[in-house]
């Protein structure tokens, strides 16, 4: 609920917060529902534009508490959120500080970037042989040596001279 920015409604609701529930499966699909007709189409009415900026506040509100109109109603419902998920309040400096360390160093999850990063040498570059094998898929003679300049500067001269 929370991605989807109706996590408010979980925090006014009278059933318990049990993951997988009926109840909670009903609301989900409901709400689903909901945030689908706000969000498909365009938007040509100013509520249509409101409605689509307030679920997207909504829906990460710790990224909007330097907006001028809503940012401090932001920081409270975020709170509210966290308490509801059960994260207690920081209290003192360091637990401030120990939870902006903690979110700083959080990767962030991209779709694209994973699906775009499935690459076995992401970490690591390739070895002697696999470089090599590469090589040989392009037409490079992998026992050639590099180039130098002279090298090519005589290739040049000899094409000039052609």
């Amino acid at each position: 609920m929370e991605q989807m920015g109706f996590a408010v409604c979980c925090l006014a609701c009278d059933a318990p917060d049990v993951p997988g529930s009926e109840r909670c499966r009903a609301c989900i699909d409901g709400h689903a529902r909901s945030r689908d007709r706000l969000t498909s189409d365009k938007a040509v009415s100013k509520a249509q534009r409101l409605a689509r900026e307030l679920i997207t506040m909504l829906a990460d509100p710790a990224n909007h508490i330097d907006d001028d109109a809503h940012g401090e109603w932001m920081v409270r419902y975020a709170g509210l959120v966290s308490e509801h998920q059960g994260v207690a309040k920081a209290k003192t400096h360091e637990e401030v500080v120990a939870r902006f360390e903690k979110e700083r160093k959080k990767r962030k999850r991209s779709i694209i970037r994973d699906v775009a990063n499935q690459n076995k040498w992401l970490d690591e570059p390739p070895d002697k042989f696999e470089r090599e094998d590469l090589l040989s898929v392009f037409g490079a003679d992998p026992g050639r040596r590099p180039m130098t300049w002279e090298d090519l500067l005589e290739e040049i001269e000899g094409l000039l001279d052609d």
